[in-house]
């Protein structure tokens, strides 16, 4: 079972003609519990490892471009439950490119390596071929989906083909499409093996 839950503070004040009587306070805890949990999983233990690249390998001057590789998503239910997905960064304050790319972390304590953004695609919902569908105020509306990313602080849903509304849903499958960017290396200091750092953290939002 998961809780959601947020914390409501309301003042109420009293008046009278200019004088404002002591009043009460309510505190009200609200939320849900739903009977359904659902869990993400990823092939590779959601791992792209690009081993021991040479200095010598990436641009001076612009910047170097991975090549794309892929990895299966799947998030199974308990239960046909309303849910989306998130991308939390763990390396937040560390991509220098795009506000909704990932991080690479840092180097050299100050440094930012790059980042690497992540695109979905091939969504299969219970067996049935689907769409994804995006929200920029945490699921109030729903858009078509726009270039296929898991964004920062985005948040992405499945539809069918014919709709906006997001679909309850068991078993969801989809490929990931992860792209990374290095800066140019005439921005970085290499005189030492630096790690390529980046993590998202993917969740699972109920709707």
């Amino acid at each position: 079972m998961r809780i959601t839950h947020h914390l409501l503070i309301t003042a109420l004040l009293a008046s009278a003609g200019h004088a404002v009587a002591a009043s009460s306070v309510d505190l009200s805890v609200k939320g849900s519990i739903t009977p359904s949990a659902c869990t993400p999983s990823m092939s590779s233990s959601g791992t792209v490892d690009y081993g021991k690249l040479s200095v010598k390998d990436l641009n001076a001057d612009k910047i170097t471009r991975m090549p794309p590789e892929y990895l299966q998503l799947r998030v199974a239910c308990d239960a046909a439950t309303l849910f989306a997905i998130q991308g939390h960064d763990n390396r937040a304050g560390s991509s220098p490119h795009d506000e909704g790319n990932y991080g690479l972390g840092l180097i050299n304590g100050d440094e930012k390596l790059g980042s690497f953004y992540v695109n979905l695609s091939a969504a299969v919902a219970d067996d049935v071929p689907s769409r994804f569908i995006t929200s920029h105020d945490g699921g109030e509306t729903w858009n078509p989906w726009a270039g296929g990313g898991l964004w920062v602080g985005g948040t992405t849903a499945v539809a069918d083909n014919s709709s906006f509304t997001p679909l309850a849903t068991k078993v969801l499958t989809a490929e990931m499409e992860i792209r990374s960017l290095i800066e140019p290396t005439n921005k970085l200091t290499l005189t030492e093996e630096v790690p390529i750092d980046g993590s998202v953290a993917v969740t699972v939002k109920y709707l």
